[in-house]
C-alpha cells in the first residue's frame, strides 16, 4: 500500500530535504534543514524577520546547552537549561518564557505529522523529534504576571507634582532667557497625553498630527475627541495592533490642543507629519521620553518604582476609582483579556474602603 503524499505545506520536511543526496555530515545537513523549514513555516505566516531571527537564535542556543540534535532532546534538557536562565543566569521570568516558548514552538513544527519530520529522522537515525515543554517546566503555568513586583501607579498627589513640575520648567526656562522653553513644553504635554490618554512610550512616540479625530457623542472635544493609535503593541510576529481612545479628559484635551495651536508651529518643519517634533525637525523618540521623565522624578524626590509606564497605570487604576466601567477602560488601553486591566489597577485604600462598605450595606438594611 503506498504512503499518501504529505501536503506541500511551507516547511515541509520533503520541500527541505534532496533526495538521494549522500551527505557528508547528515546530522548537521538535518539540524540545517529543520531551520530552514521552520523559517519558511514561519514567513509563511507572514511573521517579521526580526522575530523569526531571534526564535531560531534562541533554538541554537539550546542546541549548543543540550549539545544534542533535536531528534535526541529530551524535557531533561528543557528542565536543565530553564534551571541555568532562572537561578545562574538570573533572567527575568518574561525572558525566559520568551527562551522556552521559541524552544516549543520549534519542537511543536517538528513533531507535527503535517511537516513530516519524525518519519524521515526515524528512517535516517533511528529515532525521532518529541514534545518536551509541559506545564510543568515551562513558565506560562506556573505564573500569571512576570511584571515587577514594586511597579505601581502614581498616586493622584504624586501625579500632581510630577505635571506641576514638568510645567514649571517651561516658566523657569522662560525666566532664564535660555533655549529650552518650547522643549520643556512639549514634553509635559507628552506626560500629559500619556496619562490622559493611557498610552505606552511608543505609542506616544509614534504619534501623528491627523491622528486625533472628533467624536460626535463628545462634541466638546472638536477635533480632539478620539485618538488612533497606530502602533499598538503588537503580538509576538505580529504588525503593530491600532485601537481608536476616546478622549474623556477634557484639562489633558486642552493640553494637547494648546500644544498643537500654539507651540508647536514655532518648532518650525510644517511638512513633518509627527506630533512630537525635535529641535532638529526629528521625531522625539521613546529613550527621550524615559530620559526627561527619570529627571523630573528624581529631581522631585519620587520613588524609583515610578517609571513613564507608571503614567498608564495610572490611567487605569484612576478611571477605576472613579467608577468608569471596566469593559470600557480594558477597551481604551487595548488589552484582549480583563486579566490583563486587573494586573494595571491598584486601587487606594479609600476606594477600597468605599467599594467595601457599598458591597455590605444591602446586607444590613
Amino acid at each position: 500500500m503506498a504512503r499518501s503524499r504529505l501536503p506541500d505545506l511551507a516547511g515541509a520536511a520533503h520541500l527541505e530535504l534532496v533526495p538521494g543526496v549522500r551527505q557528508l555530515h547528515p546530522e548537521d545537513a538535518m539540524v540545517d534543514a529543520m531551520l530552514s523549514g521552520w523559517r519558511s513555516q514561519q514567513l509563511s505566516r507572514n511573521l517579521k524577520h526580526g522575530t523569526i531571527y531571534d526564535r531560531m537564535r534562541i533554538v541554537k542556543k539550546f542546541q549548543d546547552f543540550s549539545a544534542e540534535y533535536p531528534w535526541q532532546w529530551s524535557a531533561g534538557h528543557m528542565d536543565d537549561w530553564s534551571a541555568t536562565l532562572t537561578s545562574e543566569r538570573h533572567l527575568a521570568a518574561s525572558t525566559v518564557r520568551g527562551y522556552q516558548g521559541a524552544v516549543r514552538l520549534f519542537t511543536e513544527f517538528l513533531v507535527d505529522p503535517r511537516y513530516g519530520w519524525a518519519p524521515v529522522c526515524e528512517t535516517a537515525f533511528g529515532t525521532f523529534p518529541v514534545a518536551i515543554c509541559h506545564e510543568w517546566n515551562t513558565i506560562p503555568h506556573l505564573q500569571e504576571y512576570e511584571g515587577q513586583p514594586e511597579a505601581r501607579p502614581f498616586s493622584r498627589e504624586e501625579l500632581q507634582l510630577f505635571l506641576d513640575y514638568a510645567d514649571d520648567q517651561v516658566e523657569r526656562a522662560l525666566r532664564s532667557g535660555r533655549k529650552g522653553a518650547l522643549a520643556a513644553y512639549r514634553d509635559a504635554t507628552i506626560f500629559k497625553t500619556i496619562y490622559g490618554w493611557g498610552l505606552r512610550r511608543t505609542e506616544t512616540s509614534k504619534l501623528d498630527l491627523l491622528d486625533f479625530g472628533r467624536n460626535p457623542k463628545a462634541r466638546q472635544f472638536g477635533r480632539y475627541g478620539t485618538l488612533m493609535v497606530r502602533f499598538g503593541k503588537a503580538k509576538r510576529g505580529q504588525p503593530p495592533r491600532r485601537r481608536n481612545v476616546l478622549s474623556v479628559m477634557d484639562w489633558a484635551v486642552e493640553s494637547v490642543q494648546d500644544y498643537v495651536e500654539n507651540v508647536r508651529p514655532r518648532f518650525g518643519f510644517p511638512n513633518n507629519p509627527a506630533l512630537w517634533v525635535t529641535e532638529r525637525g526629528g521625531r522625539v523618540r521613546p529613550a527621550h521620553i524615559n530620559d526627561r521623565f527619570v529627571e523630573y522624578r528624581d529631581a522631585l524626590g519620587l520613588p524609583k518604582e515610578l517609571v513613564p509606564h507608571s503614567l498608564r497605570h495610572s490611567y487605569v487604576t484612576h478611571l477605576t476609582e472613579d467608577g468608569v466601567d471596566r469593559r470600557f477602560i480594558q477597551q481604551q488601553v487595548g488589552h484582549e483579556n480583563d486579566s490583563s486591566t486587573a494586573i494595571y489597577t491598584h486601587v487606594s485604600d479609600d476606594f477600597m474602603d468605599t467599594a467595601l462598605q457599598n458591597a455590605l450595606e444591602p446586607a444590613f438594611v
